[in-house]
């Protein structure tokens, strides 16, 4: 029979955390609290593991709505597709560019399809890819005069004076904005500020995107370097299809593949 000293001194012990020796409790509890830890991150890990991946198909070779090089609505698009300004840290490529001329209205609508977006990639069932829209108008002499671009839900529109249209792209989420906007001018909260901040507080879910596919392990700069847009892109040279249609999802689903955003056709 142990003694009343040694129970005292047993005791004692649980005190300072040496409890091996008088109860197992506490050693069930870590046993539990490592086992729910690993369950859990398995369970992330297979989350990120099934994310979505893109699926872009092989460009078609023959469409049958895309208009003739030389067909006039052809070289109007070709003339009148912006040039895009890439923030100069852009990770994600431009993959493929679908211009869709309007039949009845002066418009012509550019759909952009990029490799990624930043944020939530590694979300099960997500839209693997970032579409993303503007729209030129233009008058009788087919000169530009407004410009609408995709902005997070909504539609900026503003005058254009009749020139080369350009366009601002926002790193990582590919948000539209004719070129030198006022950032006074952004809807609130969805300014450049705010996406801006999302790139510090969003930090773990950028990382966890990169285990899905590669791509920013950050936005590893400052405010003033997010508001560059440096990197030009010559839409002109670039589109993958031309076609005349209100309705362009068949031919959009033949360009850009079954899984797409599906934003907004028309303004």
């Amino acid at each position: 029979m142990s003694s009343p000293l040694l129970r005292h001194g047993a005791a004692r012990y649980a005190s300072h955390g040496e409890v091996a020796f008088l109860d197992d409790y506490p050693l069930r509890r870590n046993a539990t609290e490592i086992h729910k830890r690993i369950c859990l991150g398995l369970a992330l890990g297979f989350l990120v593991a099934c994310g979505p991946h893109a699926h872009i198909p092989l460009r078609p070779a023959n469409l049958p709505d895309a208009l003739a090089p030389t067909d006039s609505g052809a070289l109007l698009a070709r003339r009148l597709a912006p040039v895009l300004y890439l923030q100069p840290d852009e990770t994600f490529p431009l993959e493929r560019v679908v211009a869709v001329l309007h039949p009845v209205r002066r418009i012509i609508a550019y759909h952009l399809l990029w490799r990624d977006d930043v944020h939530g990639s590694w979300i099960p069932f997500t839209v693997p890819t970032d579409e993303e829209v503007l729209w030129v108008g233009y008058d009788t002499t087919y000169a530009p005069t407004d410009v609408w671009t995709y902005w997070h839900g909504r539609i900026l529109h503003t005058p254009w004076p009749k020139s080369q249209v350009s366009i601002d792209v926002q790193w990582g989420k590919h948000g539209s904005l004719p070129r030198n906007v006022r950032q006074s001018d952004l809807p609130r909260p969805q300014t450049l500020n705010f996406f801006y901040a999302m790139t510090i507080f969003g930090e773990p879910d950028i990382l966890l995107g990169d285990i899905t596919r590669k791509g920013p392990l950050c936005f590893c700069h400052g405010y003033g370097r997010y508001r560059e847009f440096t990197r030009p892109i010559i839409l002109a040279n670039r589109l993958d299809a031309i076609v005349r249609t209100e309705d362009p999802k068949p031919t959009l689903l033949e360009v850009f593949g079954s899984k797409y955003s599906n934003k907004h056709r028309w303004p």
